[in-house]
């Protein structure tokens, strides 16, 4: 097996492989060199243990008592403190219920703080687009691009959809580009049901609000997500499902995510036919 060097790769080819290094959830390259991080802790922990034995020694002399007044209190220990799950998604469902518009359920997704994914990602990354549109198009949670950039559906995906929605004419900008998931989850885990608990009310009320025509699904998740089923995209693709939203029926159609077309391309000729069925009923 041939092992390449970084120096022996092209731009292209080294920006390929840092792309997927960011996919996988990788943060922090090494060092040439290996690294005893275990020793350099100890090495550490044993300095600031003899510093401290020093200063005991040092205030146990006539001059060392003479110079202190009252001995320090040891510095409080302050713990995480988190929101209980279930009080977390009260409150989310609290907030998002009182959102009057769709500006206004974007500000209290990005001020919202009783969701442990927002301490890991750089940024909310919720939603994109046009809040007047009657086309809504659904992502799971941001990917590594999202977070990086601050909105759905960046980097090669979002290229992939722009073309998607190209080839039925129609332009992201006339559409609502949302995240169900505003927060990614590190290393592009799945989110936990109670994380899940927790976003749902910011994803539903924003339908709510919005009453599209249709809703375009993109993904396991999303589909999942408003259909409620635990079957993989492959058989929720292609057919309209309808999910009751603020007590009013919503159409959606499920078709792969763009990303899943740039891992497996063969499956473009399916989400193109998603796409046709999708364009032909709004045209009706």
């Amino acid at each position: 097996m041939n092992v390449s060097s970084a120096q022996s790769l092209t731009l292209n080819e080294l920006f390929q492989l840092m792309h997927f290094y960011a996919e996988a959830g990788v943060e922090t390259l090494l060092e040439d060199e290996p690294q005893d991080r275990f020793a350099e802790f100890a090495a550490l922990a044993a300095q600031r243990t003899a510093a401290a034995m020093a200063s005991v020694e040092q205030s146990a002399t006539p001059a060392g008592r003479s110079a202190l007044t009252r001995p320090s209190p040891p510095p409080a220990v302050r713990p995480n403190v988190a929101i209980p799950d279930a009080e977390a998604a009260a409150e989310a469902r609290r907030v998002a219920a009182e959102a009057a518009s769709v500006d206004a359920l974007a500000a209290a997704v990005a001020g919202f703080t009783g969701c442990n994914l927002r301490n890991s990602a750089r940024n909310t990354v919720f939603l994109r687009g046009d809040p007047a549109a009657e086309i809504v198009i659904a992502a799971g949670m941001p990917s590594a691009d999202d977070d990086r950039d601050g909105g759905p559906f960046a980097g090669q995906a979002g290229a992939m959809l722009e073309r998607m929605l190209a080839g039925i004419g129609l332009a992201p900008d006339k559409a609502m580009l949302i995240n169900l998931i505003p927060w990614r989850p590190p290393g592009n885990r799945m989110p936990t049901p109670h994380e899940l608990d927790i976003c749902r009310p910011f994803g539903m009320r924003l339908i709510e609000l919005m009453r599209p025509k249709a809703v375009l699904a993109l993904g396991n998740f999303s589909a999942r997500f408003f259909s409620g089923s635990t079957e993989t995209i492959h058989a929720l693709r292609g057919r309209w499902l309808e999910a009751e939203i603020g007590g009013k029926p919503v159409r959606i159609m499920a078709t792969f995510h763009p990303q899943d077309l740039v891992a497996a391309p063969p499956c473009k000729r399916l989400a193109w036919q998603d796409l046709l069925a999708f364009r032909q009923e709004l045209t009706n």
